[in-house]
This record gives C-alpha cells, structure tokens and sequence, in this order.
C-alpha cells in the first residue's frame, strides 16, 4: 500500500526518443578522452548502462574540442566506486563519482528523476528550489531533470548512437537555446540556470528561445538566495570562456550582472558611455583575446579590471578627504573588496593581486623613484599592462607608459622582468595593445 502511494507520486513521462546511427553523426571515438572511454568501457564490460553525455557531446557536434567528459550510468555511486580505486564521491544535493586519472577527471552520475519525494527525504524541493536530489531513475527520467536541450544529448557506448529525447540536435542545427520543460518553473528550482542560459547563448552564438528569454528579468532577484561560492565559481565560467564582453552585454540586458558585480554594475548604469565602460570593454576583448589564443588568464587580474570603475570613485573619495594616492587606494580597495565579497566569494589570492595592481598604479606615477623596487614587483608586469588599458581607454598616460617601458629595458632589469624589443617599441608608439602578461 505505501509502495503504491508512493508510487503514485512519480508520473514519469516516457516518450520515445530519436536514435541517430554512427553513420549519421559526426562523433568519433577518436574526439572523445582515452580516460572517459576507459570509464564508458568498463561500467558496459560489468554489465551496466553507460552513455557519454552533457557538455562533452554537444561540444563535439558542434565541432568543438571538449575541455571535460561527464558520463552517465544505472550504476549507483557506491557500485561506481567498486569498479574503480581511483574513484571519489563528491556532493550532498548530487553524489557523484569523480574518476582521477592524473590531471584529469571523469565524472560519473548515476540516472535520476525529475520528480522529487519526501517520503524517505532522499530529494525534495523548498520553495520549489531543488534542495537535494538522489531520486534514482533511469536514462527517460534522466533527461527531464537537465537544463537545456542542447545538453541533453547522450553518446550510446553500445552502439555509438546519439540519443536525443528532446530535440537538442535540432535545436543546434537552428543555433537555438531552448530549456527543457517550463522555464520558470526550471528557473525557480535553480536559478544559476539563467546565468548558465547567457553563458551559453554567448559562447555558442546561440539566440534564446522566447520561452526561455522572457521570465529572466522577473526572475532575476533570485539569484540573491545563491551562495556567493557558487556565484564565484560561475563568474569564472562567464568570463574566461572567450566571449566576456558579449556576456557582460547579455548579464546587463537582462538584469543579471547587478548580482555578480553591484558596485560596478551601477557605475556603468550612471554612465553608459563614459570612462568604467571604456575601460571594462577594453579589459574583457584583451581577455577574450588571451583565451582565444590558449593563453592564461589569472582571475585577480580580471577582478582588478571589472572594480575598476568604482575603485576610481572610491579613490577620489578618501584623496579628497587628505589622504596621500597610495594610502587612498588601499583604503579604496579594502572597502570595495568587502562590499564585493559578500555578493560573491573571492579567493585571498586573487583578492590580493587586485590590491597590489590597484595600488601599483599610485606608486607608478612616480616616475623615476624607487624604480628598481617598483620593477622587482611581483606584480609590476600584471600593473603595467593594466596601465596600459587605462591608457586605451582615454587617460593620457603616454609619459608614463614610455618612461616604464624605457625602464625595462635597462640593465640590470635583463631578467625575467624583461621585454622584447620589437614589443616595447610598439607598446611606446601605441600603448600596446596586444601587450600580454603571465600575470594577467
């Protein structure tokens, strides 16, 4: 009886989904990491299901190569964990089985449901917010629970068929981003999915379905019952994925950057077209650059760029109040810093690179003292490529730029501080640039 009652409450929607054939898609087993089919291989090889699916395959149909393998399967985590030493559960909401190979990590789900029960307090729901969920299923529970189509698509090991419940292959032949079931509702139940909705329509040129567009803006307020952590995490997903400033144009259409960055969200608010919007443009095409060019991209540094704007505001404030300009923008800094934490968590270390390049921006003004000491920075090189966007983005700084650049070629500067020659002519004539930092 209570079996059936709570059965009743689970009513699972099955509909047949489209098999594509090996001969009708273009994925290879050659595009997919020799790690993900060690894990494929070997849950088939113990008799369970195991399918490539998420990120991985839609990257591959769309002709990108896939930084990362998730892998789906009937096996439950403890019996994933039996099959490999080198597995590690993960997660409270989701238990998950994260697979090491060296650098790299697989990682394993096992199927679930959409639907969640609080008979046994496995999974349910607050506020409609998924809370926890462990509900287990199989592959047609499964693919109502993901997010979008296009991340819904599942590589069949058995047979190396792609299988599509949910017409995600349509959807990224028509360059389409559509959420799979009611999006307010999908909204509501996790609201990182309207970031996750921006990240992808700019980083695959995709135009949002009109459905998934529209509850957006009333649903924006709450991605303030997001912990900061998780903002922070997908902050980075935003902005170093080589499509920052289309993103940041989308996160301010749709009212969604006034949670990740308030402060500087209302100096671009204040003036659209003023100096702060110069500046983060020019900030985020460079980054945008180094990521499309496989360079690094060090998180401190972009947060010095995207506080820009109001860590400027903030500096006039305290020099007005007497306060000498590098005692000023270390007061600025704390004081935006503290604001800025506590919308989104920020690691120390990146907290303190944005302090030393704000503050390295004082102490560069004042050229031809303590020159050695300001060159031995460790951060002098990252400070020196932010001097040269402030530059770029209209403040006339050529003095200083040509007397820094001039300083780095003397001896006994020759070292790891050191520039090309070819570059720092370049740099001189005209700011520089394309000029690029290990630091940034």
């Amino acid at each position: 009886m209570a079996e059936t009652k709570k059965n009743s409450k689970i009513s699972r929607l099955k509909i047949a989904p489209t098999i594509v054939p090996r001969n009708n898609h273009i994925i290879s087993r050659t595009q997919i990491s020799d790690n993900a089919l060690k894990v494929l291989y070997r849950l088939k090889n113990a008799k369970y299901k195991a399918y490539l699916v998420g990120g991985a395959v839609r990257d591959i149909l769309l002709g990108i190569k896939p930084k990362d393998f998730d892998v789906v399967t009937d096996a439950k985590p403890e019996q994933i964990r039996e099959l490999f030493r080198n597995c590690r559960l993960i997660g409270r909401r989701f238990r998950l089985a994260h697979i090491q190979f060296g650098r790299e990590i697989i990682e394993v789900s096992t199927f679930r449901t959409s639907h969640h029960i609080s008979d046994d307090n496995d999974g349910h729901e607050r506020d409609g917010r998924i809370i926890r969920d462990n509900v287990y299923g199989d592959i047609d529970d499964d693919v109502w629970r993901r997010d979008f189509t296009i991340n819904a698509l599942f590589y069949n090991i058995n047979d190396f068929s792609v299988i599509d419940y949910v017409g995600g292959i349509k959807d990224l032949e028509a360059g389409q981003l559509r959420l799979i079931g009611d999006p307010t509702k999908r909204y509501i139940e996790d609201p990182v999915r309207m970031l996750r909705a921006i990240r992808f329509a700019s980083k695959f040129d995709l135009k949002m379905h009109s459905s998934a567009e529209e509850p957006i803006k009333e649903n924006s307020h709450l991605l303030e019952n997001i912990p900061s952590g998780r903002l922070y995490e997908e902050i980075l997903k935003l902005f170093l994925n080589g499509n920052a400033y289309k993103t940041l144009i989308e996160l301010r259409r749709y009212n969604l950057f006034e949670y990740l960055f308030p402060q500087t969200n209302q100096v671009l608010t204040q003036n659209e077209r003023g100096y702060a919007h110069e500046f983060i443009k020019h900030a985020l095409k460079n980054t945008d650059q180094r990521v499309k060019e496989g360079q690094t991209v060090n998180p401190g540094f972009l947060l010095a760029a995207i506080l820009w704007g109001p860590i400027r505001i903030m500096i006039e404030e305290y020099s007005s109040n007497g306060h000498s300009d590098i005692e000023a923008t270390r007061l600025a800094g704390d004081t935006i810093i503290s604001k800025q934490i506590s919308s989104t968590s920020i690691p120390r270390r990146f907290t303190h690179m944005a302090r030393d390049i704000w503050v390295l921006q004082a102490r560069l003004k004042r050229i031809k003292r303590k020159s050695l000491r300001i060159l031995a920075h460790p951060r002098f090189r990252a400070a020196y490529d932010f001097l040269l966007l402030r530059a770029q983005s209209g403040e006339c700084m050529e003095e200083l730029i040509e007397y820094w650049t001039k300083e780095q070629l003397k001896e006994p500067h020759a070292g790891k501080n050191k520039m090309k020659t070819r570059r720092d002519r370049n740099s001189s004539k005209r700011f520089n640039r394309n000029s690029r930092t290990k630091d940034l």
